[in-house]
């Protein structure tokens, strides 16, 4: 019986092709193209790595180079653009290069599988992703430290409980937003080691009985090493999850900041306002300016954790080795790393050209509530006056503050010391916004002098 042409990609075990939904339904070229570019590379070292080993001869081995080359060439130029019969870019660089040097062509599969060869791709590609986000994550940084530069002496109100609590310096908080970044730079070139190892020559899941060196493959690729075991090599996508882990942590922090500029862009609170290159308005309300940047990055958040618990819920089931199922780990990796380089960039212009701090509503709001409260016990602790005893004695002055409708400065001396002798006239400085921030002098605090060693540190961190 002939043999159906479509069926040429597997071997004479298979007389007819697929059935055309499920050709559809099993190809993966529409979304893995995107892995072109790595598998020309995986395949270049390949080739170079057969010729070395005496497994083809040198000049084949150039051939088949110049051969991929001539792939890279058409694909830069527009010209490569495999379908659906290709099933996957594997197949299609496959079949391409043979048609470009006829039966040569079919010697680049020697000692490798395509669950070889697409790990490789897979991580080749992660680990320039990596870098992007790194990058990212950088020009936010510097976003975040430019704002923070410029109002080193504003304050604005503190909270826990989104209750008002203590004032801070606003360089203080948009720092520790830096400091989240950093921590997820951290996290990313962590993860970035575990990316970096080679699966290439594991070949379907046993190795291979050709005389192959894997090791020089993985050093022409970058690889830092090689997987140890070659069931592990192929089957191993705990990076992909890692990676998603790490990248939903960073949209967690971009979210975070995301609810605060809504907030703070808001009526309501009114300590921002939004410039024209960030903001949208209503079809309806001419007067609406709208946060749409934080809003879309903290929408977004959802994409990145819900690829997480895709690839979790993917490989909890699997069985050694390489299992279909893996094809759906590119296309949660591609939207997560877009997601994610896109998210970073939108906040950092966001912060570069996007929203402007009002000083003097933040002034306002500052001096009008009791965030000093803490202030006055402290005052008197300073003056030998046991903590606890001088938390009940601020309590029950701002309760009396409260039903008088007065803040704790409307209150003449005299009624200050009535509650407590140990007060003075100077306990009116002392519970100034300016110093109370002033005051919170312990290391990675907020008080002035401690927001400028920040601020040196976080500027020699990142211009290195």
């Amino acid at each position: 019986m002939a043999v159906d042409s479509t069926a040429s990609t597997w071997s004479q075990r298979f007389e007819q092709g697929l059935h055309p939904a499920i050709e559809r339904f099993n190809a993966s070229i529409g979304f893995d193209i995107t892995l072109l570019q790595q598998d020309l590379d995986g395949s270049i070292a390949h080739a170079r790595m057969l010729g070395s080993c005496a497994v083809i001869s040198e000049s084949e081995a150039a051939q088949l180079i110049e051969g991929l080359e001539n792939v890279r060439a058409e694909a830069a130029r527009g010209e490569f653009n495999p379908g659906l019969e290709a099933e996957d870019v594997h197949f299609a660089v496959e079949r391409r290069l043979i048609e470009l040097l006829g039966p040569l062509g079919k010697k680049l599969h020697t000692g490798r599988s395509r669950n070889d060869q697409v790990g490789t791709d897979l991580r080749l590609w992660l680990r320039g992703q990596i870098d992007a986000i790194d990058g990212g994550l950088l020009r936010f940084e510097r976003a975040l430290l430019a704002q923070a530069e410029l109002h080193s002496t504003v304050l604005i109100p503190g909270y826990t409980h989104l209750q008002r609590a203590q004032p801070v310096c606003l360089a203080h908080h948009l720092l520790a937003y830096i400091e989240m970044a950093e921590r997820d730079r951290a996290r990313l070139a962590d993860v970035r080691g575990r990316v970096n190892i080679c699966p290439l020559g594991a070949a379907a899941l046993a190795g291979t009985p050709v005389p192959i060196d894997r090791r020089q493959t993985a050093a022409e690729l970058g690889f830092d090493t090689i997987y140890a075991n070659s069931l592990d090599a192929v089957s191993d996508r705990d990076f992909a999850v890692e990676f998603m882990a790490a990248a939903s942590l960073v949209l967690v922090h971009l979210s975070r900041l995301s609810e605060e500029v809504i907030l703070w862009a808001s009526e309501e609170f009114g300590f921002i306002g939004l410039t024209d290159r960030c903001a949208t308005g209503s079809s309806l309300m001419p007067q609406k300016k709208n946060p749409d940047v934080p809003e879309l990055v903290r929408g977004k958040s959802g994409r990145v954790f819900g690829h997480l618990m895709g690839l979790l819920t993917m490989i909890k089931g699997l069985p050694l080795a390489y299992n279909k199922d893996f094809q759906e780990d590119k296309e949660a990796l591609f939207d997560g790393v877009r997601t994610c380089l896109d998210c970073l960039e939108a906040m950092a212009i966001l912060f570069e050209e996007g929203l402007e701090f009002r000083p003097q509503r933040l002034e306002a709001a500052v001096a009008a509530d009791f965030s000093n409260a803490t202030d006055v016990a402290d005052y008197l602790v300073a003056k030998g006056v046991p903590f606890r005893e001088a938390y009940q004695l601020v309590g029950g002055l701002v309760k009396g503050c409260l039903a008088e409708g007065i803040l704790l400065r409307d209150l003449p001396l005299g009624r200050w010391q009535q509650l407590h002798p140990a007060f003075e006239a100077d306990i009116y400085k002392a519970i100034t916004p300016q110093q109370v921030v002033a005051a919170r002098r312990s290391e990675g605090g907020t008080g002035f002098d401690q927001v400028e060693q920040q601020l040196q540190q976080i500027r020699m961190r990142l211009a290195s």
